[in-house]
C-alpha cells in the first residue's frame, strides 16, 4: 500500500491544502500481479483539532485498505466542520464534495461510479461525512459516521455557557454563519436536509452509524437513529463499549469497512506482509 502525501491548490479554499492518500498500486500478489484500478474510494474526514494524518496514525486503515484494494483519501478539514463559509470565502463543503473528488479522480486511478465512492468521518468528520454525503448524493453511494458530532442538536444550546472554544458563539458563527437562530431550520441540520431529499424522492446513500456507550454524543446519535427509523431510511446503527477515543474508532472503522461492498482479497507482498 503506497502512502502518498499531496499538496495542491484548492480553489474552494483559496490556498494550498494537504491530504494523505492510501493507494494499492504498489502491491504485488503471489502471482506477480499488481492492481491497476480503477479503485473503489473512501474519503475519510478527521475530527476537531485533527489533521490529515490522524487516520493513518490512529487506526489500521492503511493495512485494511490494502487488503481490500481500496483507495483512501484523507483531507485536512481544519476546524471548519466541512461546511461552506461564504462569510469568510472558505467553501469546505464544495471542496469536499466537488473539488477534492474531481482532483483525486484526475490524479489517481479511481472509479468514477457512485456505487464505488464512499465518504466517512469521526466526530466533526462524521457530521461532515453526513452533510456532504447527502448534499452530493449523486457522487457518494455510502456514508460512514463514527461518533458523529451532530452539532446543530447540541452545541447551540450551550453557547450561553460554553465549556470550551467549540461551544462559544464566535466559533459557532464561524461554522454556521452569523444567524445562529436560523441554523436549526437550515440544511446544516441533517434532519432538515433529509426531509427535503425525501420529498424529492432522491436515492439516498447507504448510512452506517456507530458510537461508544460512554460517548457524550451518544444521546444525539440515538436521536438521529430514531429519526432515520421513523422516516424509514435504511441504515445500520451500532453501539458498543468505548468513549470518544481512537480505540473505539479503530474497532468500528473495521466494522464499517466490512459493511461496505469491498473486495476481500488478501494483502500482497509488502514490507509487513511477505507470506
Amino acid at each position: 500500500m503506497a502512502l502518498i502525501r499531496v499538496n495542491f491548490m484548492a480553489q474552494s479554499l483559496h490556498r494550498t491544502v494537504p491530504l494523505m492518500v492510501c493507494l494499492p498500486t504498489d502491491k504485488v500478489d503471489s502471482a506477480g500481479q499488481t492492481p491497476t484500478g480503477p479503485f473503489k474510494t473512501l474519503y475519510l474526514l478527521h475530527g476537531l483539532l485533527g489533521s490529515e494524518v490522524d487516520w493513518v496514525s490512529g487506526t489500521r486503515i492503511q493495512r485494511w485498505s490494502d487488503e481490500r484494494n481500496l483507495a483512501v483519501v484523507m483531507p485536512a478539514g481544519e476546524n471548519g466542520f466541512y461546511t461552506d463559509h461564504p462569510w469568510s470565502t472558505d467553501l469546505y463543503s464544495q471542496f469536499i464534495g466537488q473539488e477534492l473528488v474531481a482532483f483525486t479522480r484526475r490524479s489517481f486511478p479511481l472509479s468514477t461510479k457512485r456505487r464505488d465512492t464512499f465518504i466517512g468521518g469521526l466526530s466533526m468528520g462524521g457530521y461532515g461525512a453526513l452533510i456532504n454525503g447527502l448534499r452530493f448524493h449523486e457522487t457518494f453511494g455510502a456514508i460512514i459516521m463514527l461518533s458523529a458530532a451532530l452539532m446543530t442538536a447540541t452545541a447551540l444550546d450551550k453557547a450561553t455557557k460554553p465549556a470550551w472554544f467549540a461551544e462559544t458563539p464566535a466559533y459557532l458563527k464561524h461554522v454556521y454563519g452569523p444567524d445562529l437562530a436560523a441554523v436549526r431550520q437550515s440544511e446544516l441540520n441533517p434532519q432538515v436536509l433529509l426531509q427535503r431529499l425525501l420529498a424529492e424522492q432522491v436515492e439516498l446513500p447507504a448510512i452506517y452509524m456507530a458510537i461508544g456507550n460512554d460517548d457524550g454524543l451518544k444521546g444525539v446519535n440515538d436521536e438521529f437513529d430514531a429519526f432515520l427509523t421513523q422516516h424509514q431510511i435504511k441504515h445500520v446503527y451500532e453501539t458498543g463499549p468505548g468513549n470518544h477515543e481512537w480505540d473505539f474508532w479503530d474497532r468500528y472503522l473495521l466494522r464499517a469497512l466490512n459493511w461496505l461492498p469491498l473486495d476481500t482479497r488478501a494483502a500482497g507482498i509488502n514490507s509487513g506482509h511477505i507470506g
